[in-house]
């Protein structure tokens, strides 16, 4: 084989090599793209009320419960409060991972700060 042959040859290779990664990484994506999230649990099974003076997604909020006082925690856990009283409305969109909704009845995160779950 001749040496232009070689370099033909392993260019080629080269070629092959590099679309090959193309398209493993380009699978790869798409395969990140169809995965799914599970769907998480509708804490609101008794259905959304509505808050007196919401900024939500048109005043809804599932929980109406009043959260606890700041004053009654120090540190981290007295902020946690303080911002869950200045926001509530953003607090009951968030989902709370912790799973308080199945074991609690929390229907949002908004609920970890009505009852002291929030500052354990």
């Amino acid at each position: 084989m001749s040496r232009g042959q070689n370099e033909s040859r392993s260019s080629r290779t080269r070629a092959l090599w590099w679309l090959a990664g193309v398209a493993a990484v380009l699978a790869l994506g798409a395969g990140i793209l169809a995965i799914r999230l599970p769907e998480r649990p509708r804490a609101d099974a008794g259905g959304p009320t509505v808050s007196g003076g919401g900024t939500g997604s048109a005043g809804v909020r599932r929980e109406t419960r009043p959260t606890l006082d700041p004053a009654r925690f120090v540190g981290k856990p007295a902020r946690a409060h303080q911002v869950a009283r200045e926001m509530p409305d953003v607090l009951d969109r968030l989902y709370c991972y912790c799973e308080c909704d199945r074991y609690l009845g929390h229907r949002s995160l908004l609920s970890c700060y009505t009852d002291g779950h929030a500052a354990t």
